[in-house]
């Protein structure tokens, strides 16, 4: 939509057809029929509008942001607005944002920093306008893969770097046996070094899957050898251990490229996020393929009932312990578990199966690798010359990498394309923003604890060229792909991080709620369980700021790394090595360790954001920490894995963990509620431990007492009626001790004057009485009056559907992936006359083919 969109509007009592351009309108920045009038070109052909108010010809003219017809025409001083902003959640408004900050609307403290909004919304725009004028317009701009690195062309392959510092440059690779005398290159005014390879004898000019690298004369006169830096692939020789990554030509034939089979799966309303690595997801210790996860892993994330899956280290890192986050080569998929073939499938397989995939992606720094890194093109030379920032600038001393200059033309190219290669050419839905923190300030976030002080955000501290790249990379993406999901990870609360770059915002769709994980370790290390505030907790997990969406979770990647421990292995510690066997009865510590793991899992993700996230192995508790191979462990694979076997094994009571994790998606499944904004903490009773709160139309009801039970504990809710027991912790299913009944019904009593809400009870109009057993959680669905002449059975609450085989075999779940007819996820009735819902998923997915392993 760079070069502009159709738009039609019509002016009532006129009848020349043009549309002049009348005073400025009054502020609509959180209108979603705001038009920019001042940015109409001139007058194209009368067409009609297919809007149910406006059927007169109208004035037809070209808009630059994108625009959908509406049937609701809106009149502002005599014009009839028929076409209305939704496809682009990134348009600015009257005078391209800057005369009104739609933030500030939202929170008035922001009010004194007007001035940085309009300065950095004019940055943008400015930016965006030089894109479209000299590339013809941001989409165009970030397909920088078509025409760098290499690309096929007729009767050849063209390829193409930016090296402005190079003195001279050749192409040099298997295919001319590492000699480049013949294959000189020629360097334009823009420093772009350029060289077209005819084909010969009806063979490519660069065999597939050869290897290159690209040669170039430094200043000095020193020849030296790096990977182009738009390679679609890279390898090293395993035999070799520290050898450097080689660029590799990667053109399969027509017969050996993978075919996209499954369209990508509807933007769910909320995400329920599967963070997961690849290479260390096999059970054994070795590193995993593209090709096992996609059928070993995926039909456990998706049993489980997730809609997202949230890829790490899948762009090329030549060190395998840096988890992914120091990139080498940025078109490049890692290659040790697979070629981009395989990639792809892997994501074609989630597609299937209705799963969501989002990339981990690491624009924030590089690898400060000079052999097969970007680093490599750095030679000393002057800013715009470089990738990179110039001097101490362009290090992280604390990361040991490289910044990018974000104000740099062909750094801009780079990065905006690589986010659409990504998104185009491996179908991903989606990116999470790595080290957001450190993009957005001079400082990087190093040895600054953000107190929350918007001095701290906005200031000179701001790094306006990083806030402005941002901008630009999520207008892209949702302009490419307007149901993607992004999300920013950022530790420091940046308000308007989350918010539409209409807005004043940077235009994220989530960010993640990065203070959570941090307040259940202090409690889980520093208190006993009587210390434990509810208020606290509650403030914890609601303290977010209003409009902008955030990911919760109790514990992502960065707690399971070695040095730090998961909440299972915090709770259980060496318990877990003798107490995990359902044949004698559970320590204390493991008793009261399930109970907890289920509880914070379970209210972090209830009560701390609009969507949740867990990282692979998490779910069922899985013990221990992850070591990479590395030299201080004698580069062992052992605790680089995930042991899927345990929560296999029937005779354990990690399935009751995993049980519980696929219950919590499946509410959210059935109820919405992280999607729902009604969101009521109702009671935070320090002396009971209990914590009352509504999320939609589901009562929830948290103990954390160690000991007490509280029998007809009265609990607030909103809507008068009948209420059934939807989810309970403590069901033996889930490894507790089965105290609360689940056949009971709970009416509501009303509480207080009509109309006089500090008579209610806890603020709430109504309330009903439930068992609260110790350590142990409940929700509550309100029974609406059709339901009542259900059979019991289609009213089973999620404890009965989901009993102790919640992981079914892998055959099973391929079977029921397989013969499943199009429709949403279901659970389904297994012997097929009504009589009870079976164990087995049903997935919305077609049939890979007999050929599929060989795609």
């Amino acid at each position: 939509m760079s070069r502009g969109t159709e738009f039609g509007a019509k002016m009532l009592g006129s009848s020349s057809g043009l549309l002049p351009a009348p005073p400025l309108l009054p502020s609509v920045a959180n209108s979603k029929w705001a038009i920019r009038y001042k940015r109409c070109t001139a007058k194209e052909k009368p067409v009609r509008l297919p809007s149910g108010g406006s059927k007169k010809l109208l004035c037809h003219g070209r808009f630059c942001f994108p625009l959908r017809i509406s049937n609701n025409d809106r009149v502002r001083r005599g014009f009839a607005i028929s076409a209305v902003l939704t496809d682009d959640p990134t348009m600015t408004t009257v005078g391209d944002g800057m005369e009104n900050i739609g933030l500030v609307s939202i929170d008035p403290g922001l009010e004194s920093f007007k001035d940085h909004f309009r300065y950095r919304m004019k940055r943008y725009v400015d930016q965006k306008k030089l894109i479209e004028r000299y590339e013809g317009g941001l989409e165009e701009f970030a397909l920088g893969y078509q025409k760098f690195g290499f690309n096929r062309d007729e009767g050849g392959i063209v390829y193409r770097e930016w090296a402005p510092a190079a003195q001279e440059a050749q192409i040099i690779g298997d295919f001319n046996g590492w000699d480049g005398s013949n294959h000189r290159m020629e360097k334009n005014e823009f420093g772009v070094w350029s060289i077209k390879i005819s084909d010969s004898g009806g063979n490519p000019a660069i065999p597939h899957n050869s290897r290159v690298k690209f040669r170039f004369m430094q200043g000095n006169g020193v020849w030296v050898d790096r990977i182009p830096a738009w390679i679609k692939y890279a390898t090293v020789d395993p035999a070799i251990f520290g050898a450097p990554y080689d660029g590799v030509y990667w053109d399969p034939p027509t017969s050996e490229r993978y075919e996209f089979k499954f369209p990508r799966p509807p933007k769910p309303n909320a995400p329920r996020i599967y963070e997961a690595h690849v290479g260390m997801s096999s059970s054994e210790p070795r590193v995993n393929s593209y090709r096992e996860f996609a059928d070993n892993v995926l039909p456990r994330i998706r049993a489980n009932n997730y809609n997202t899956v949230q890829l790490m280290a899948v762009i090329e890192h030549s060190y395998y312990a840096s988890f992914g986050y120091h990139v080498t080569n940025f078109f490049a998929v890692s290659s040790r578990s697979g070629n981009p073939e395989d990639l792809k499938y892997l994501i074609d397989k989630a597609h299937s199966l209705g799963l969501r995939v989002l990339m981990d992606v690491v624009h924030s720094h590089a690898s400060n690798n000079v052999t097969d890194g970007l680093n490599g093109f750095d030679i000393g030379q002057g800013a715009q010359e470089s990738y990179f920032h110039t001097g101490d600038r362009g290090y992280h001393n604390l990361w040991d990498s490289r910044l990018f200059n974000y104000a740099n033309w062909e750094v801009l190219r780079f990065l905006l394309s690589n986010l659409r290669w990504w998104l185009e050419e491996f179908k991903f839905d989606g990116f999470r923003f790595d080290g957001v923190t450190s993009m957005l300030y001079h400082h990087h976030g190093i040895n600054m604890a953000f107190t929350g002080d918007y001095n701290e955000y906005f200031s000179e501290a701001t790094d306006v060229d990083a806030v402005v790249y941002l901008m630009l990379a999520n207008y892209l993406i949702h302009n490419i792909l307007p149901d993607a999901t992004v999300i920013a990870e950022d530790v420091s609360g940046m308000p308007g991080l989350g918010c539409p770059v209409s807005e004043g915002g940077v235009g994220f769709d989530y960010r993640l709620a990065m203070a959570i994980p941090d307040k259940w370790i202090d409690y889980l290390k520093n208190k006993s369980d009587l210390e434990w505030s509810m208020n606290e907790i509650s403030l914890s997990l609601t303290n977010r700021r209003y409009t902008e969406k955030c990911v919760a979770y109790a514990e992502s990647h960065d707690q399971s790394i070695v040095g730090d421990k998961t909440i299972a292995f915090i709770l259980m510690d060496k318990e877990m090595y003798s107490g995990m066997s359902c044949l004698t009865e559970a320590p204390p510590a493991v008793d009261r360790g399930i109970a907890l793991h289920k509880m914070i899992h379970f209210i972090t993700m209830a009560l701390g954001g609009e969507g949740h996230l867990n990282f692979m192995g998490n779910e069922f508790g899985h013990p221990e920490w992850i070591d990479f191979p590395r030299e201080g462990n004698g580069w062992s694979y052992e605790m680089c894995r995930r042991q899927w076997n345990l929560v296999d094994m029937e005779h354990l009571r990690y399935k009751f963990m995993n049980a519980f994790d696929r219950a919590m998606n499946l509410l959210d499944e059935k109820y919405s509620f992280l999607a729902s904004t009604k969101q009521i903490v109702s009671s935070t009773n320090e002396e009971d431990k209990v914590i009352v709160f509504e999320r939609g139309d589901l009562v929830f009801v948290f103990n954390f007492h160690p000991e007490k039970t509280y029998d007809g504990y009265k609990v607030g809710c909103d809507l008068p009626g009948k209420y059934r027991v939807a989810l309970d912790s403590d069901a033996l299913e889930f490894g507790g001790h089965g105290r609360v009944g689940h056949d009971a019904d709970h009416f509501t009593s009303p509480e207080g004057i009509p109309g006089v809400p500090e008579t209610n009870f806890n603020n709430r109009p109504n309330s009903f009485k439930v068992l609260s057993p110790a350590r142990t959680c409940v929700v509550y669905y309100r029974v609406e009056e059709s339901e009542e002449s259900h059979d019991d059975n289609d009213e089973m609450g999620l404890n009965e559907i989901l009993a102790a085989d919640v992981i079914p075999e892998q055959e099973d779940v391929e079977e029921a992936a397989r013969q499943a007819k199009v429709g949403k996820p279901h659970l389904v009735d297994g012997d097929g006359d009504g009589s009870g819902l079976s164990k087995t998923v049903n997935f919305e997915v077609e049939d890979f083919g007999d050929d599929a392993s060989d795609d």
